[in-house]
């Protein structure tokens, strides 16, 4: 049987035809509305408990953040690595190792789900008092880390379904499971909550039984199509060789997001010992500014797969006028979000909480990041488009070495000179502008596309022929 065969399926979307402009805002803006639901999702038990429960309920659920993202980093960032070997077999036509690919993902995200379950459990109370975690708020932040834990399978399985589906170009059918989870759970918050009185742990129940809605759904989804990507639940195996491929490509993003995590959980301890009016208040900004970065992480997602397949296909051509065309899309987008919380910002953080104090803690993290998401826009769609043709490693060496290592510098040897709230903010714009400068000096000067794709006109053609 050959490897090659018609991969063309109908609820798939071949990205190497087209208006190109117009192939991007199809497939981001369903990611986009489904980043924000997913934002929603996060968002709707920091502001249940932040106003029924009160502002150390609102503090532990903000701290837990950085170190669950420090935790699920490794896995989100391999299923990243796995999104990309999908969209190229898929461009190419592959088929049988389309297949293989997908199955091994499946069986992947199960594994990494039992794993993060137990580690999230025993975990939980080590990391949150190295984290200098206040003993008002400790015993919340404990409860609040261990159930969120406990739905890991549901969470790494909904994330790989959706990621199979937007690698074959459907990001469609993710944002309608975003939107039923996301219903689900605020649903649940209030009841569990408000009329229960479950405190952080109803917040937390309800978050997992989400998770373990939008799983079956997507599941459902690969399991009943009759396209090239299908899942049967017989052949959910490791296999070998793809499961190596996948790892030489997810490992850089994988630790890329894990360490980045633990940059942020070490700002998170700087922050915590301000006090709980502050961790509530950068917990209830981190919210609003959710609202801002899981969108560009959708045009970047949309630049994976969208260099992915073009290279699968060696439409070298395509590769470069769709990271300027998806640039300047995502630039319009993140001037009119910044606009809009420059104005409504200080509002949005009352949603969270009456308490002054920690609304003006959020309103100063508002004040020193804004300006400095543009940085943070194209820094995303040049990651993106590197991470699509592959070169995950120098992605990974880029935004560790400024996002990690210089933002640490910056916290252990600058803010002791300089101690307040604001210097550590700080370290946010500071490292996003460092990044973007060393993107664009790898675009410029590093051969990121293959070899073929430097050459001109018919000599390209007749190159890209040989392969």
């Amino acid at each position: 049987m050959s490897d090659k065969g018609s991969a063309q399926p109908a609820k798939g979307v071949l990205m190497t035809e087209g208006v190109i402009w117009k192939q991007l805002l199809v497939f981001s803006l369903p990611l986009l509305v489904g980043s924000l639901f997913q934002q929603l999702y996060n968002t709707v038990d920091s502001i249940v408990v932040g106003n029924f429960v009160g502002k150390e309920a609102l503090a532990a659920v903000g701290t837990s953040n950085p170190i669950i993202n420090l935790i699920i980093g490794m896995f989100m960032g391999t299923a990243a690595g796995a999104g990309v070997v999908i969209s190229q077999y898929y461009g190419a036509g592959n088929v049988k190792k389309l297949s293989r690919a997908v199955h091994t993902c499946i069986a992947f995200s199960v594994i990494g789900g039992i794993l993060l379950t137990a580690a999230g459990y025993f975990l939980a109370p080590l990391i949150l008092k190295w984290v200098k975690t206040p003993p008002d708020v400790l015993d919340g932040a404990v409860l609040y880390f261990q159930i969120f834990f406990s739905g890991s399978l549901f969470n790494l399985v909904y994330n790989m379904g959706a990621g199979i589906l937007r690698a074959v170009g459907d990001s469609k059918r993710p944002l309608y499971y975003l939107c039923v989870s996301s219903g689900v759970n605020i649903v649940l918050d209030l009841l569990f909550v408000v009329q229960f009185h479950m405190g952080i742990a109803g917040a937390g129940y309800a978050t997992v039984i989400a998770q373990a809605v939008s799983a079956v759904l997507v599941m459902a989804a690969l399991v009943k199509t009759e396209e090239p990507y299908r899942v049967e639940l017989s052949k959910i195996r490791i296999d070998r060789f793809m499961m190596r491929r996948i790892l030489v490509i997810g490992i850089p993003s994988g630790l890329q997001q894990s360490i980045i995590s633990l940059s942020n959980v070490i700002v998170q301890a700087n922050i915590n010992v301000f006090g709980s009016a502050a961790m509530a208040g950068y917990g209830a900004y981190n919210k609003v500014d959710g609202f801002i970065l899981l969108p560009l992480q959708s045009f970047c997602l949309a630049a994976t797969t969208f260099t992915g397949q073009n290279i699968g296909a060696k439409r070298y051509d395509r590769v470069r006028k769709g990271l300027k065309e998806n640039i300047a899309i995502c630039l319009v987008y993140t001037l009119m979000v910044t606009v809009a919380i420059f104005l409504w910002g200080r509002l949005l953080i009352g949603i969270f909480t009456d308490d002054p104090e920690v609304i003006e803690y959020g309103a100063s993290t508002m004040r020193v990041i804004i300006p400095f998401y543009i940085f943070v826009a194209a820094h995303q769609i040049l990651m993106g488009t590197f991470r699509g043709a592959g070169r995950t490693w120098a992605v990974m060496m880029i935004t560790i070495g400024n996002m990690c290592i210089l933002r640490m510098i910056y916290i252990n040897f600058l803010v002791p000179y300089f101690p307040s709230y604001k210097a550590v903010m700080w370290c946010y714009p500071i490292t996003w502008v460092t990044t973007l400068l060393m993107d664009l000096v790898y675009y410029r000067k590093s051969g990121w596309l293959p070899k073929n794709a430097q050459l001109p006109g018919i000599k390209q053609a007749k190159e890209a022929a040989k392969v």
